[in-house]
């Protein structure tokens, strides 16, 4: 009789994930099953169900090199049911185990799931200890009203962790270096090429299996160059510490037609299925400051992404959902335009950012927050077919990150729990901050007209329409005093040429 049956999930990657931290290899096996429900909830691209699959079957093979027991349930085997919940039913009756024990999932739907589970054993639910903050501090630091914005929260977390500290001050002489990240990327500067990994044998199986089954999906599954191993994960990680940090705080915020990833660390999909922990990432980045490597400005702006953000919005996911994912603040009902799956449009910004995506199953921050999510934000997409789209086409994708930075980050649908104030541009912004405005159809200096980038005229039609809602808040001030300036002839133009724009959509 087995003792524990360990069900380990595919984001659940890490060999201390603590479902595993008191593994008997005598005694226990682990399960892992890969379930066509879990790859096709939403259209997923094609490249994020290889890497996922992929990582997976890797992971198992590394366990059993440990000579654990793995039973390992694949996609293509005949009697997979496809189901999480039944495939672990059936392997309660495989092995008759004592107790289950399962590291919690990160998303809400799969923490619902669980409870419908019905397999005659125990259930021992464990907490995920991957992250700095777990979601009991979180409540408490709710209580002690240290939550209501990431950057108190992001400076409560450093002074708990010790990251980037320096006795009991910030490590620099301030907190956050954010100002000093904004540059455009200069004529000439070229960013290193990016380091891929081929393909072995069991992730060919696996390109295989999702060129069958899922190659309908929106996105190109090859050339496929994700890590999926730990090993390989941690050679990522050393090439994005040694050749991007140094220039990442720079130009974090930069875009360039044919440059797909700037400096950007690739690391994030690692991360959320746990090849790699964010407490070695974070080290990593302050050891490289330390050593004179990277300057502090990208070491924060690096370290604040992950110390802050990313265990920010998995706090306000945990503690707010379901009713989180309902809200709608700026009552945004338009349908999803079909752009965002053919990338064919005018506007060369948003086909770039969409071409980039398709290929890649990536984009970086700044081309999801200001050019895509933008555009959501401007052309009112109804918040869930908007979250649906993100979900579906990045690897780094899950429920958990993914809904709380779209719904609230990119879309303002919470009224201002996770942003003060819409991130809402026009043309100028993706003028200043990328090459994208040379050879579009539109041009970023003219406001009305055939030749108006669209996102002019959207961006103060979004003002006009969110008027009442939106005036009061004082970090709005300054567009809605220039508002107030426009003459109503002009105003009714922006509204008229946006109104039209939309209806082609």
């Amino acid at each position: 009789m087995t003792r524990h049956l360990r069900f380990i999930l595919g984001d659940q990657l890490t060999r201390d994930v603590s479902a595993l931290t008191d593994l008997d290899p005598a005694q226990d096996v682990v399960l892992m099953v890969e379930a066509a429900a879990e790859a096709s909830n939403v259209p997923h691209h094609p490249q994020k169900i290889a890497f996922v699959l992929s990582a997976m079957r890797h992971f198992a093979q590394s366990l059993r090199d440990e000579g654990v027991k793995v039973d390992y349930v694949q996609m293509d085997a005949a009697e997979n049911s496809q189901d999480l919940g039944t495939e672990l039913a059936r392997a309660v009756q495989r092995h008759r185990p004592a107790s289950i024990i399962v590291t919690e999932p990160s998303e809400w739907r799969v923490r619902q799931m669980m409870q419908t589970w019905e397999t005659g054993a125990a259930l021992d639910i464990r907490q995920d200890d991957r992250f700095f903050c777990a979601r009991s501090d979180f409540a408490a630091l709710t209580k002690a009203r240290k939550t209501g914005r990431m950057e108190f929260f992001y400076r409560e977390m450093r002074r708990r962790t010790g990251v980037l500290m320096r006795d009991d001050g910030p490590e620099g002489g301030q907190w956050n270096f954010d100002p000093d990240n904004r540059k455009a990327l200069p004529r000439g500067l070229r960013p290193p090429p990016r380091r891929r990994f081929v393909p072995d044998a069991i992730t060919r199986d696996v390109l295989t299996l999702v060129a069958a089954r899922f190659g309908h999906h929106f996105g190109d599954l090859e050339p496929f160059g994700w890590a999926v191993t730990r090993g390989d994960a941690v050679h990522a990680l050393d090439h994005f510490i040694t050749d991007c940090l140094p220039n990442f705080g720079d130009y974090q915020d930069a875009m360039k037609a044919g440059e797909d990833f700037m400096y950007h660390s690739l690391i994030s999909p690692y991360l959320n299925i746990g090849l790699l922990t964010a407490r070695e990432v974070c080290a990593r980045a302050e050891a490289a400051y330390h050593a004179g490597a990277a300057a502090i400005n990208a070491v924060e702006g690096f370290i604040r992404q992950i110390l802050g953000w990313r265990e920010f919005v998995r706090g306000i996911y945990w503690a707010e959902m379901p009713d989180y994912a309902q809200t709608n603040h700026l009552n945004a009902t338009r349908d999803l335009p079909a752009l965002y799956w053919t990338g064919q449009t005018p506007m060369r910004c948003m086909a770039e950012c969409i071409g980039t995506t398709r290929r890649h199953a990536y984009a970086h921050h700044i081309q999801r927050l200001m050019v895509t999510g933008n555009f959501a934000l401007l052309a009112a997409i109804a918040p869930a077919q908007i979250e649906a789209w993100y979900l579906a086409v990045y690897a780094d994708a899950f429920e958990w990150v993914e809904l709380p930075n779209v719904h609230g980050m990119v879309l303002h649908a919470d009224g201002g729990r996770i942003g003060s104030k819409p991130y809402a541009a026009s043309g100028a912004y993706i003028d200043r901050m990328s090459d994208y405005c040379q050879g579009c159809a539109f041009d970023p200096k003219v406001k009305l007209g055939p030749k108006a980038c669209p996102f002019n005229y959207l961006y103060w039609n979004f003002l006009i329409k969110n008027e009442a809602t939106l005036k009061p808040n004082p970090r709005m001030s300054l567009p809605y005093v220039t508002l107030s300036k426009m003459p109503q002839e002009q105003r009714a133009q922006i509204t008229q040429s946006a109104d039209l724009f939309l209806a082609g959509l």
